[in-house]
């Protein structure tokens, strides 16, 4: 089995440094398996490649193994493919041989372990039950560019079709750690099968390797039954401890004590109230009648777009589950007439993941929300918004971090909300904004929101994003 890491990053001899793997010199580790060996087909400054090659000794397994399906007289024990496919025995060999780098560790450079690079991953036979679709869903969604070469049952016999096997490549802008991790859990759940007993150390083992990303995929319940070989106990207590970040009350209580301090900051100039009526104000104006409202957090804006009748189609999409319940307590929806209903929904996902349900609008908004992301992955963010949802107005604001000079109360150099991961100065937003539209096809104007300083601008910046 051989997997292959590349990099363009400069120098990309960095990625030595990363793997925690010399590019000079070829090295070999025993796993419980085989023989695990690490070496560098490339090693340039350009562009710089580490191979990982896994030799499965069949025989052993048989020897190793334990339970009812070790029966030493069955031939397909000895005659398999686990000697030349991806599947956990990758995930094992990368915990052993890659163990630094897949926690996202590196002693010499410390600050490039959690820095997006460019990064290609080639897994010469990986074996997908579910077919390039499903390999598509898993990995899309999580920013990845995939390329899927399937391989037919037997060349000599065309009558008998594809197989289940392809040769995958995945391209990408992250982190080490989360190309790594993502290949952990995400081969096995492709071959649907593992290689020892599950019991419930695998939940843990999901749920660490998982920190970040699979809460929020679109197919997590699909991953975690996978991953866990089926067992539905293990399965339901996964999901329980997945999510329950979402639905404790310290979690909301702490959320809350956070919005209420930013509210405080900016309630002197009303800005809540005002953002949204720009926002309306800049729909209007396009003659958008389907709005999606992504990152809709408790449905303000979506209570604002149901007041008016000539908004037909309005959905809110959050990531997080306690927040849709509150959006829908607080429009009612349980005690909306028909005709209302029908016109808004509410929908759990993430706008770092490809989904087919933020298509087919005419707008979508995004308010105050693109400060809350790793600036890492604003590229996934920016490819489901521009890209793959791809709305003819897209209306998005965050704050004017120069503006904060204003605010009394507010440190030097703090952010207005403690989970904000940027500020922009408007210079860098409409830098931002205009490569966006520049790339993907739209024409972009600013509208200051709230009282004008002419001295530091207003205190939110809007973009309207038109094609």
């Amino acid at each position: 089995m051989l997997l292959t890491l590349s990099t363009t990053h400069t120098p990309a001899t960095d990625l030595g440094y990363l793997l925690h793997k010399s590019p000079h010199k070829p090295q070999s580790f025993d796993v419980t398996f085989g023989t695990a060996h690490v070496f560098y087909p490339e090693a340039t400054e350009q562009r710089c490649t580490a191979a990982l090659l896994l030799e499965v000794d069949p025989v052993a397994l048989v020897r190793e193994r334990k339970g009812p399906s070790g029966d030493g007289g069955a031939l397909g024990q000895y005659v398999n493919d686990r000697p030349y496919v991806a599947s956990s025995f990758l995930s094992v060999a990368l915990s052993r041989v890659f163990g630094a780098a897949l926690s996202g560790r590196s002693r010499e450079r410390p600050e490039l372990a959690t820095q997006a690079l460019p990064l290609t991953a080639r897994l010469s036979v990986l074996p997908c039950r579910g077919g390039e679709d499903f390999l598509r869903r898993l990995f899309e969604p999580l920013g990845y560019t995939v390329t899927a070469t399937r391989h037919a049952l037997d060349e000599t016999v065309p009558q008998w079709g594809p197989s289940r096997y392809f040769t995958v490549t995945l391209q990408g802008d992250k982190p080490l750690s989360d190309l790594l991790s993502h290949l952990y859990v995400l081969v096995p759940v492709l071959d649907d099968d593992k290689h020892y007993w599950v019991t419930e150390d695998e939940i843990d083992k999901l749920l660490r390797h998982g920190e970040g990303w699979l809460a929020s995929h679109p197919e997590r319940e699909v991953i975690t039954r996978r991953y866990l070989r089926h067992q539905r106990s293990l399965a339901r207590e996964a999901m329980s401890r997945l999510l329950e970040g979402e639905d404790t009350g310290v979690a909301e209580t702490v959320e809350t004590s956070r919005d209420e301090v930013e509210a405080t900051l900016e309630r002197r100039v009303s800005l809540d109230e005002q953002r949204r009526e720009a926002v309306l104000t800049a729909l209007v104006e396009q003659g958008a009648a389907s709005v999606v409202d992504v990152g809709c957090g408790e449905g303000k804006l979506l209570r604002a777009l149901l007041q008016e009748r000539r908004f037909t189609r309005i959905t809110g999409m959050d990531v997080s589950t306690r927040a849709l319940e509150v959006a829908a307590e607080r429009l009612k929806l349980e005690r909306l007439p028909d005709l209302q209903r029908q016109r808004i929904q509410l929908l759990q996902g993430s706008l770092l993941y490809r989904d087919a349900r933020l298509a087919g609008h005419d707008a979508a908004t995004v308010v105050e929300v693109i400060e809350h992301l790793e600036p890492y992955r604003l590229a996934a963010f920016e490819r489901v918004l521009f890209e793959w949802a791809r709305p003819g107005v897209v209306v998005l604001t965050t704050p004017n971090a120069e503006y904060n000079v204003r605010f009394e109360g507010l440190a030097p150099g703090a952010f207005r909300h403690k989970d904000h991961r940027f500020e922009w100065t408007r210079a860098q937003f409409e830098s931002w904004a205009r490569r966006q539209a520049e790339r993907f096809g739209y024409g972009v104007r600013f509208v200051p929101v709230g009282t004008l300083d002419a001295e530091v601008g207003a205190p939110t910046q809007m973009a309207v994003f038109t094609r």
